[in-house]
Order: C-alpha cells, then structure tokens, then sequence
C-alpha cells in the first residue's frame, strides 16, 4: 500500500512537472516575430544627359588637391584642427568607440575580490545565543561573545549568452561606432564645403568692390564733363544733379559690399574658431580662373563614396541586430555564479584549511513568464526602428542621387550663362565710350550716357556673381559625390 502511495506520488510529481516544462515552452513558441523591412538600393545607370563614366575621379580626390589656392587650403586646414563642432563630433565618436568596451564586457565573466570583518551580539534566549552558549571550540576556551567575523575570497559571475544577445548588442554598438565615424566624415565633408563657399564669396565681394570703385572713377569724370558742360550752357542743372545722385548710390553701395565683407570673414572665423580677424586671400585675376572638369562615375558609385550613405547603412545594420536583442529578452537567461574564500571569527583561524574554507556554485534560469508587454513593446519599438532606419537609408540615396543631377546640370547650365554675360559685359563696356564720345559731339543726351554706364555696372556684377556660382558649383559636385573628407 505504501509503495503505491509512493508511486502515484512520484507520478504525479512527474506530471506536474511536464505540464509545468510543457507550458514554459508553449509561450516562448509564442514569441512575437516580424518581418525585417529589406532596403531598396536600387539606382538609375547613369545621370541625365551624362555619358557613362567609371572613373569617379572627383570622390577619391583629396581636398588638398582638389583645391589650389594655398590661403584657403590653409583656411581648411586651421578648421579641421580648430572648429568646435567638429570636435564636439570627435568625442561622440570616442564615446561609440567605449561602448564597444561596455557591451564586449557584458558577455566576459565578472570576477570581483571582497573582504569583510563584522562582529554581531544576539541574545542568549534566541536559537542561536542558545547555540552558542553551550559550544566550545576548544576544550578550555568557549564560543567568543560577541561574535567576530572575518571573510576574504573571490566570486564570480557568468551570464551565458546561449541567445547571443550579448555579443549582438556589442556588434551593434561596433555598427554604431563605424556610423559615428562617417559621421565624422560627412561633417569633415559639409565643413570644408563650407569654408570653400565662404572663400569663394568673398573673393567674390572684392571683385564686386573694385568694380565699382572703378566704376566710380568714370562716373566722377562723367560728372566732371557735365558740369564743364552746364557752365557752358551745353547740359542742364537736371543732368548734374542726375550724374550726382548715380555716385552717391553707388558709395552707398560700396558700404553695402564692404560690410558683407567683414560679416562673411567672421563667418569663416567662427568656422575656423578663432575670434574675428582679417582673413589672408588672393583677388586677383578670380573673374578668368580656370575650372577643371569634374568627372560623376555612375551613381552606384554613390553607395562607396558618400559618407552620408555609409552611415546610413551602418545605423540600418545595428537597427536589424537590436530588432534580435530585443526578441533574445523573451528567452530564459542562464547564468553561473562561483565563489571561493576563507571564513573565520578569529583572523588567526583564517589559514586553518579546510576547516575556514567556503565556496558555493550556483546556476540559475530566469525568464519572464507572466506579463511580458514591456518586452513586447520594446521588441515592436525595435523592428519601427530597424523600419525607419530603411527610410533614412533610401532616402540618403535618393537626396544624393538628386544633388549630384542638380549640380550637373548646374555646372552646364551656368557654363553657357557665363558665356554670354561675358559678351554683354564687352559690349556694354564699349557702349561707354561711345555714349560720352556722342554725348560730347550733342548726338546723345546725358540719360543713355547715365544708363548705359549703369547697366555696364550691373552686367560686371552679374558676371562676378555668375563666377562665383561657377566656383560654388565646383565645390558643390565635389560634396556632392563624397569627396572631401579624405
């Protein structure tokens, strides 16, 4: 009778536990599972009214040989040392890089050393005052009161990461380093843009001052002549006055120019970090310089070349490992734990092996069972993530595939506008002449001399203006394929 009590029990026991091993398994059978959202890297052969061109020269060409001038290849150099965004950017990605450390030590065993003293009095009419009233450890010596107690060992601590959430949480973080770093290179990319653009303005704002302090000199002697005029009765008060009020615009203008000037110097200084100063650059001969050709590849090339896209792939390659992270935390975590040491009430007793020896080993198996919607959440939370980072990354893709078609056609399109300012200016230039050769001879009156000397002023403007457009679309191609920040 007492052998089936026995056997029912111990089969029942055996029951609950399957049901109980059986009911575990069913909700982890029941973890959550979503689709990774794959990206479209799909792009067009080759740009609009482009051949195609495999040699992406201008991505893989430094900066400092892409520019020549030697003052603002040392304006670049002074910012990428000295701008405080950037280096603001450079301990972000210090940080990235020590999260690595963090996540790999997650993984690796915990080993800590401890050491303790304490000394504790209980009463004698509890259980253990009652025990230890009637021990003696020795013969002729009883049990100390109060009691002392001194402890020295080593434990340890294993999370085993049979799951890998651990190893894909530091893979994760390796990803998100390595998009910190193209980070880095895309502001290195903006900021010499930047500075280029800066540069290329005002040597354009100091074009557009010589120009009308030149401009200024024919006006005054235009005023001059009809003024000799007007005293011999040839012009009239109204012509004057009308010669006056175009050299009064025009010094107002120049002011105009002149504070442009400095507010962009100190535009280039804040870039450069440093308080405002004259910035050191060369004038001369900008309205005939040379522009290279800048050659586009094809725009698959794209994907190598701009940082802005790397970047983006990098972020979506550490959104698809949190999505597995995430999904690792509805799974039982196993863990190790070890300890060894010496214990004793008496510093003295310490060395006294085996008898002051303790060591433990204990393995544990902990998992959520019951009301898992914060992982739940946490695991939806990843895979919108891991979504969004998709868009992030085909819209990269598609923002630089538009940049470098609008600079191309940029590039051509101010090419032929160039072309033909350069034609209106020479005409224009040489209008003047003959309006004051026919004002002088009384087969022109002052106004198509005043007109015309003020459309040539304008034409000339243009023609800086489109120059340094010129120059900015340059520098804007260069950006725009991925180059400058090597």
């Amino acid at each position: 009778m007492k052998m089936n009590n026995k056997l029912g029990k111990i089969i029942a026991y055996k029951k609950s536990f399957l049901i109980g091993f059986l009911s575990v398994m069913f909700l982890y059978a029941c973890v959550p599972t979503k689709a990774i959202k794959e990206e479209d890297r799909s792009m067009p052969e080759q740009y609009e009214n482009q051949s195609s061109d495999s040699l992406n020269t201008a991505a893989t060409v430094k900066w400092r040989d892409f520019f020549s001038d030697p003052y603002l290849v040392s304006l670049i150099d002074s910012a990428l040392v000295n701008n405080q965004e950037l280096n603001i950017m450079l301990q972000r990605v210090s940080m990235a890089q020590n999260e690595i450390k963090v996540r790999k030590g997650e993984y690796l065993p915990f080993v800590n050393f401890y050491g303790g003293a304490e000394v504790e009095k209980v009463g004698e009419y509890t259980r253990n005052g009652a025990v230890e009233e009637g021990l003696n450890i020795r013969e002729d010596e009883n049990f100390p009161d109060p009691l002392p107690n001194y402890t020295f060992g080593l434990s340890a601590s294993w999370e085993l990461d049979v799951w890998k959430k651990l190893r894909n949480a530091k893979k994760s973080a390796v990803y998100e380093y390595l998009a910190s770093v193209e980070g880095k290179n895309f502001m290195v990319t903006n900021l010499v843009s930047e500075i280029a653009d800066s540069y290329y303005e005002l040597l354009a704002l100091d074009n557009q001052l010589v120009i009308i302090d030149q401009n200024l000199e024919l006006q005054k002697n235009a005023l001059t002549m009809v003024d000799l005029q007007k005293q011999a009765a040839r012009a009239t008060a109204l012509a004057v006055k009308k010669f006056e009020a175009e050299v009064l615009k025009n010094k107002s203008h120049r002011y105009e120019i002149k504070q442009q000037i400095v507010e962009v110097e100190n535009k280039i200084n804040f870039l450069l970090g440093k308080s405002p100063t004259p910035i050191q650059r060369s004038t001369d001969d900008f309205i005939n310089k040379t522009l290279d050709t800048i050659y586009t590849g094809v725009p698959s090339q794209l994907l190598q070349n701009r940082t802005d896209i790397r970047q983006a792939e990098l972020e979506l390659a550490s959104a698809k490992l949190n999505i597995k992270v995430a999904k690792a935390n509805f799974y039982p975590s196993i863990g190790i734990k070890a300890g060894i040491g010496l214990e004793a009430f008496n510093p003295r007793y310490l060395n006294a092996a085996p008898e002051s020896l303790l060591y433990s080993v204990v393995g544990d198996v902990v998992g959520p069972l019951i009301n898992r919607n914060a992982i739940k959440a946490e695991y939806k939370n990843a895979n919108s993530r891991q979504i969004q980072a998709v868009y992030e990354y085909e819209k990269s893709i598609l923002n630089a595939f538009v940049e470098v078609s609008n600079q191309v056609s940029n590039i051509n399109n101010l090419k032929m506008s160039y072309d033909l300012k350069k034609g209106q200016v020479n005409a224009l230039t040489e209008s003047i002449d003959v309006a004051m050769l026919l004002f002088q001879s009384a087969r022109a009156d002052y106004m198509e001399v005043l007109l015309t000397q003020r459309d040539a002023l304008e034409s000339k403007i243009e023609l800086v203006e489109t120059k340094k457009d010129q120059m900015l679309a340059q520098v804007n191609m260069y950006r725009a394929l991925g180059g400058g920040w090597n």
